[in-house]
């Protein structure tokens, strides 16, 4: 692997089997994708799209029917590679009569950390997660959005350098999501790398470099957010300082009115509407694959 390269899979399938072996349902289907050391990635599709199970191959949390999945040049059913990896699952299980500081020193114990350590790196991470004045309330008094701060916390509990979030906004009211999209961002600012997986689209337009977009098991689109919304076949032009007859003209005419063009470029799309286009086009043609990404 590329020393830039966190995340890479070859070809990963995964074929859930019933009791006697027969094929059940084929939840990944030959996934190539590349995550890259200090982005966020966001990984998107609808419900039974194959997020969780990738998620679940990455952390060897699940063994891959075919291909392979490597993190940090390691095969990903290698458990020790999980030493640098921090993850908040959909549905933190957290112990409800513990407070924030209880938690924080129990997940760091599991790491075998000195108890100094503990200390130092849970008053750390509270204070980044902004619960310092609720730091000694039991976890059962915590709202939905207290809740998955204290959980992005444990997954940090580590210092890890590849941090796997799944749905970190589900369930949080505007300022919570808010919250927890700053806390995203300040990780990439401490060279952090995020694989991000949400349903909530302009979540992951916000904060995510690159998307990749999986609809029945398929990888159906992959690129930067940024050219992956952009409208090619549209331009879109702003300017100051024109009188109203300019402004029906074109640049030519709007440089000899001394006007100034601000911008001259493709107009951009939303992520949800091109998440909705991509789905649309899988259902309707089966089996389309992404463009590579260098076409993009």
């Amino acid at each position: 692997m590329p020393p830039d390269v966190v995340v890479e899979t070859q070809n990963l399938t995964k074929v859930y089997r019933d009791f006697w072996g027969r094929r059940k349902v084929r939840a990944l289907r030959a996934l190539d994708m590349e995550i890259r050391r200090g982005e966020i990635f966001g990984l998107l599709g609808p419900n039974g799209s194959g997020k969780t199970t990738t998620i679940k191959l990455l952390l060897g949390l699940l063994f891959p029917t075919s291909g392979k999945a490597l993190v940090f040049g390691r095969d990903a059913t290698d458990v020790s590679k999980n030493e640098r990896i921090g993850y908040l699952p959909e549905e933190s299980y957290l112990y409800r009569f513990l407070n924030a500081e209880e938690t924080l020193d129990f997940y760091g114990r599991l790491f075998d950390m000195p108890a100094k350590v503990r200390r130092e790196r849970a008053a750390e991470l509270i204070t980044l997660v902004g619960l310092n004045k609720d730091k000694r309330r039991q976890l059962k008094e915590y709202s939905k959005g207290m809740a998955r701060r204290i959980g992005l916390a444990q997954a940090m509990i580590n210092d890890p350098d590849f941090i796997l979030l799944d749905e970190p906004t589900s369930g949080l009211d505007p300022i919570g999501t808010r919250e927890i999209k700053d806390l995203i961002i300040r990780l990439k600012e401490q060279g952090k790398t995020v694989l991000m997986s949400s349903h909530l689209l302009a979540d992951v337009q916000d904060v995510c470099d690159r998307i990749a977009i999986l609809h029945q098991g398929e990888l159906k689109e992959l690129g930067r957010v940024d050219s992956l919304l952009k409208l090619r076949d549209e331009t879109e032009i702003r300017a100051r300082g024109l009188s109203a007859e300019a402004q029906a003209e074109i640049r030519a005419v709007i440089e000899r009115h001394q006007g100034n063009v601000l911008m001259m470029d493709n107009p951009t799309t939303t992520l949800e509407d091109l998440f909705l286009s991509i789905v649309r086009d899988s259902e309707a043609r089966p089996g389309r694959r992404a463009r590579p990404e260098e076409e993009k």
